[in-house]
């Protein structure tokens, strides 16, 4: 298992044993845990994410640390966009989807202030960094 995975599976675990006390920032950006459905095993997958709260919808966004291939989370809502998230004790059923180039523009100022890192990973990668708009899901 590589050092990315372990720290990840690490963080689930310390966030859902203190319902986000524990693991629930990131310097002075808030984290939540995304469950996704892994495209090939159908297995849950949870990975632990820096949101933006706009009105009821969650924006997150998938960087992947600046690696030029997606995250596995994103490949797996593109494939399913039903997903739950955890906001410390708090389980949501989402449905998530891209945002669109306006949506992104109006966001990505907020998004790079909440966690500046974003500008850098952009500049890393040679592809564009999807910010993913996820809403509750009504289904």
């Amino acid at each position: 298992m590589n050092g990315q995975r372990l720290f990840s599976r690490t963080h689930v675990s310390f966030y859902r044993l203190s319902r986000g006390r524990v693991g629930g920032r990131l310097r002075n950006a808030p984290v939540l845990l995304l469950t996704t459905i892994g495209r090939k095993t159908g297995k849950k997958r949870t990975t632990p994410l820096l949101y933006l709260r706009d009105g009821e919808r969650i924006i997150i966004v998938a960087s992947n640390g600046g690696r030029d291939n997606e995250p596995s989370w994103w490949t797996n809502l593109r494939h399913d966009p039903h997903a739950e998230i955890q906001l410390k004790d708090e389980k949501r059923k989402m449905v998530a989807r891209k945002a669109s180039e306006e949506e992104k523009s109006d966001f990505w100022p907020l998004l790079t202030k909440m966690y500046p890192a974003y500008s850098d990973y952009q500049r890393q990668t040679k592809r564009e960094i999807p910010v993913v708009i996820l809403t509750q899901d009504s289904g």
